[in-house]
């Protein structure tokens, strides 16, 4: 990897001493931001159009270190005199006050690109609408073994610009990305990037899959051919990036035999570069499940060797690996059955991922607040692989409907209103032993809860419990 020095960009942290800096939107990146600006110097002022009274803690944790907070309608005179405003991934930059500032021909930039412009170390980036949390936090790992100093952070929980400043010189950033993240950057650069796959997600922030697409590959469009991008050859919607990439491609592919790149050779994860065939680690010996779990392993595999790890310390990080929370994360055993939480599937692609990973019949958990895609593979799925169908949460009606025009018969289909309790109840009287309960709602959290991990580990919880555990 390139020293350090090659990363340094137009570094704002030494333009932000006496200039107003305006955060737009709380949560945790916006509060980093905010935080991260007044100690380079900036006056700052942090504006969310949520009253203050739902925003909790940070509002007086931002005062009490001299911050000034305006929650409630953003006004455009919330810009004057404002030098810099960095926004938080939760704004999209449609909103009037952001379109303002554009017009005013304002210095507007995301959180990851404020991160961006305070890093002294190289980052890699990893974006996709399936497999980043997973992809990410093995990478993490797997840089361990070549940098002294480590970050992850983006859209994992952690703010980026956080980890940039904590690792400084001579470490290692491993971000993940999302398309919200990407809406206001200009020229983030990644030294090694990744695109998992493209289906069809976030359509009510973007518009259209065109748009989302579009957000995906602006992370890598600052690249030079001293960088490199690693890409699912599999995915048609990712295979066609590498046309318009300026870094050099390196392709991922399950199920090609390709002359350059990582791939699964008679079994074997195996890395393919400038002439040279490197196996890494048998397939049977990850401990992550699922096809999807392969890509997610080839393409840190490569990102990893790209950026300086060694073939044999990626092999014995691969085969300890043992997934993160709230991804088709075993949570017991009980009456014969396996439990299992994957609240992290938001969509009905990585539900449909989840439900390929068991050759046993599932009692699907599924439903939550509608991101309104099609849902026409993912019941054929459903009709195939479950034994039943227990719904929950905004989405239960329409996901009901799905499922009998599927041929799902209807004893077959049950709904617990808004109660997770009630549905786990639903789900072990479906259950038979040697099947799987699998939450995999296919949908976001927000009618019901604040996230998906809180989700998730409200039904470990519930099943815990139930399991006098």
């Amino acid at each position: 990897m390139k020293s350090s020095h090659y990363y340094l960009r137009k570094c704002i942290v030494l333009d932000l001493s006496g200039k107003k800096v305006l955060v737009v939107g709380l949560g945790i990146s916006g509060v980093a931001a905010a935080k991260l600006a007044k100690r380079f110097g900036a006056e700052v002022v942090v504006s969310d159009s949520k009253e203050e009274e739902k925003l909790g803690d940070e509002v007086r944790e931002l005062r009490d270190a001299g911050i000034r907070v305006e929650c409630g309608p953003q006004t455009n005179d919330l810009l004057d005199g404002v030098d810099h405003i960095i926004v938080s991934p939760a704004v999209p930059v449609r909103i009037p006050l952001l379109q303002e500032a554009y017009q005013r021909d304002m210095d507007v930039e995301s959180e990851i690109e404020f991160a961006y412009h305070i890093a002294k170390s190289p980052i890699l980036a990893v974006t996709g609408t399936n497999g980043k949390t997973t992809t990410t936090t093995l990478l993490g790992k797997l840089m361990e073994t070549a940098f002294p100093v480590v970050g992850v952070g983006g859209n994992i929980g952690v703010p980026l610009s956080e980890e940039c400043l904590r690792v400084g010189e001579g470490g290692c950033v491993v971000a993940e990305i999302s398309s919200y993240q990407m809406e206001a950057t200009d020229d983030f650069r990644p030294h090694v990037a990744s695109v998992l796959n493209v289906t069809p997600d976030h359509v009510v922030r973007h518009g259209n899959l065109e748009v989302y697409q579009q957000m995906k590959e602006k992370m890598f469009a600052q690249q030079t051919k001293d960088d490199f991008l690693v890409l699912n050859y599999d995915d048609p919607k990712t295979r066609s990036m590498a046309d318009r990439a300026p870094g050099t491609v390196c392709f991922f592919s399950r199920t090609e035999d390709l002359k350059e790149g990582a791939v699964v050779e008679n079994g074997v994860l195996t890395m393919r570069w400038q002439g040279k065939n490197i196996p890494v680690l048998p397939v049977k010996e990850l401990q992550i499940r699922g096809g999807h779990n392969v890509e997610n392993a080839l393409a840190a595999m490569a990102m990893a060797y790209l950026a300086g790890a060694e073939p044999k310390k990626i092999a014995e990080v691969l085969r300890a690996f043992e997934g993160v929370e709230h991804r088709i994360e075993p949570v017991l055993k009980f009456e014969g059955v396996d439990y299992y939480n994957d609240s992290k599937a938001t969509n009905t692609d990585s539900a449909i991922k989840a439900l390929e990973s068991f050759d046993v019949p599932v009692v699907l958990l599924a439903g939550g607040d509608d991101k309104m895609t099609d849902l026409t593979d993912f019941m054929n799925l459903v009709k195939e692989r479950c034994r039943a169908l227990v719904l929950v949460g905004n989405a239960a009606a329409r996901f009901k409907e799905a499922a009998l025009k599927a041929g799902i018969s209807p004893e077959a289909i049950f709904e617990a209103g808004y109660s997770m309790e009630k549905a786990v109840e639903l789900a072990r009287a479906a259950a038979q032993s040697g099947d799987v309960v699998l939450l995999s709602p296919a949908c976001a959290s927000f009618d019901m809860y604040s996230g998906m991990a809180e989700r998730g580990r409200h039904f470990k919880d519930i099943v815990r419990r139930m399991a006098g555990k």
